[in-house]
């Protein structure tokens, strides 16, 4: 087995700066027992803000440091969003609280190219949800976080004697992933162990006397020696993901960017489905004002981030907010299958079939679906009756073939001088229909070059008061 470890430093602090470029002077705050820092950005922490640092001392040193309030469960939340995430490299995933995530990954290697192409994917793929990971690979999943945690980026392949490679971490990993109390990490530290290889010249029988047996049997579960299941994680069925913004935001130009971070993950959840949607929708919240509910439709399923982020820029421009955001969700559910194409080298036969999708589904996000029509011919022979507006796609109704020349460009019939200065080139073609629905028309039809050399559609009025018209235009 091969295992992956995730790990995300500074939990607490990324689920506030991961939707902006630049978080600027920001600290989280644990408020209990006593306010404290447990968490800053580098801006604040160069200003002189140190962790486990009371917040009036913190003000004082940055009077314009913004403090936000931990929230666990917006930390439990962006994990499990991290879960769903790595389901694209592999189905064997597992939560690792309070701050990893576990990817048993043997069975993928061959795909992504071994060991080191799959943790390049790894970190590549992370970027675009704006947090920051460290990694590490092991044969067992508490070595791969132990790893991750002091010496990211090490992979260590299966192979005899591996577990060498933990023999030089500090004793203080016992506690991280395991229920190593620190009573028995002081014990340890009293009797001169400093680094995990020392343990073995411990007595077993002692440490069992002193309640410290964990210690052993978490060294054994890290060194493969005793099993460790791990259980698998199933993410939800529905998608939902939320972004808190580190301050309000009044104009929407800095959501696109922070809406990117959300439709990367929701890309994520799709690949791990091999599915895809044509509709989600962004909210905007607000503090003293209901959500901002924002749409999003496409032309067919698909799960492409690049396009949600383009119709999404769409829409925020067009918005007017009615309050300053604070934060950001996106929900989505009924996906439907939508299995991985293959791409042609020399460009696939859909690909202006494609184009012409991405250029209405701008259009829509711009104008709005009502304002983007197309035209569908009906059955009935009179010229301004025969085609109807409809929306994009539509199928039309099975009809009459005309074999008749028809213009392009339709126009309301324009009353002509007279036709002499008109050569007619073929008709007369006769419409006489209508009387059924109090719109009788009765006419003589004609394609008629004009001096200029151009081709009219004109008609003669055969009832009163009678005279000659243009219809349409020929290109």
């Amino acid at each position: 087995m091969l295992w992956f470890a995730l790990i995300l430093p500074d939990l607490p602090l990324q689920v506030f700066t991961r939707g902006v470029d630049d978080a600027g002077l920001l600290a989280v705050i644990e408020p209990q027992p006593r306010a404290t820092i447990v968490a800053a950005t580098t801006a604040a922490r160069v200003r002189g803000v140190e962790l486990r640092q009371g917040v009036a001392g913190a003000l004082a040193v940055v009077p314009e440091l913004v403090l936000r309030e931990r929230d666990p469960a917006l930390e439990a939340a962006t994990l499990a969003e991290l879960a769903t995430w790595a389901g694209r490299f592999t189905s064997c995933v597992s939560l690792d609280p309070p701050d990893a995530v576990l990817l048993e990954a043997s069975a993928s290697l061959r795909l992504f190219g071994g060991i080191d192409g799959l943790a390049q994917r790894i970190a590549d793929a992370a970027l675009p949800l704006g947090l920051t990971t460290t990694l590490a690979a092991a044969p067992t999943p508490l070595a791969a976080r132990w790893l991750a945690r002091v010496r990211p980026g090490t992979l260590v392949r299966p192979s005899n004697g591996w577990a060498g490679a933990l023999d030089a971490l500090p004793i203080e990993l016992l506690a991280d992933g395991a229920p190593v109390p620190p009573a028995t990490l002081e014990l340890l530290r009293g009797v001169g162990v400093r680094r995990i290889g020392e343990l073995a010249r411990l007595p077993r029988d002692g440490l069992a006397r002193r309640d410290a047996s964990v210690v052993t049997d978490t060294v054994a579960r890290a060194r493969g020696r005793e099993p460790d299941p791990r259980p698998r994680f199933v993410p939800a069925e529905r998608f939902a993901s939320r972004l808190v913004l580190p301050a309000s935001v009044a104009h929407t130009e800095p959501l696109r960017f922070a809406a990117g971070r959300l439709f990367s993950n929701l890309a994520a959840w799709l690949a791990a489905r091999q599915a895809g949607l044509d509709c989600c929708r962004l909210h905007l919240e607000h503090d003293c004002a209901p959500a901002t509910v924002v749409e999003i439709v496409t032309g067919r399923p698909q799960r492409d981030a690049a396009r949600f982020v383009q119709l999404a820029s769409e829409h925020l421009a067009a918005l007017v907010l009615p309050a300053p955001v604070e934060a950001l969700r996106l929900t989505a559910d009924t996906p439907v299958a939508l299995p991985a194409g293959t791409p042609d080298l020399f460009g696939g036969k859909d690909d202006a079939r494609e184009a012409a999708l991405r250029l209405l589904d701008r259009l829509h996000a711009r104008l709005g679906r009502d304002a983007v029509r197309t035209v569908l011919p009906v059955a009935d022979h009179r010229p301004e009756r025969a085609w109807r507006p409809a929306a994009p796609g539509a199928r039309p109704a099975p009809h009459p073939a005309i074999l008749a020349p028809r213009p392009l460009w339709l126009m309301q019939p324009r009353a002509l001088g007279a036709a002499r200065a008109l050569t007619l080139l073929s008709g007369p073609e006769r419409i006489e229909s209508g009387w059924w629905d109090g719109d009788d028309v009765r006419r003589d039809y004609y394609v008629a070059r004009t001096p200029e050399g151009a081709l009219w559609w004109v008609f003669e009025r055969l009832d009163s008061p009678g005279g000659w018209y243009v219809h349409g235009f020929f290109g």
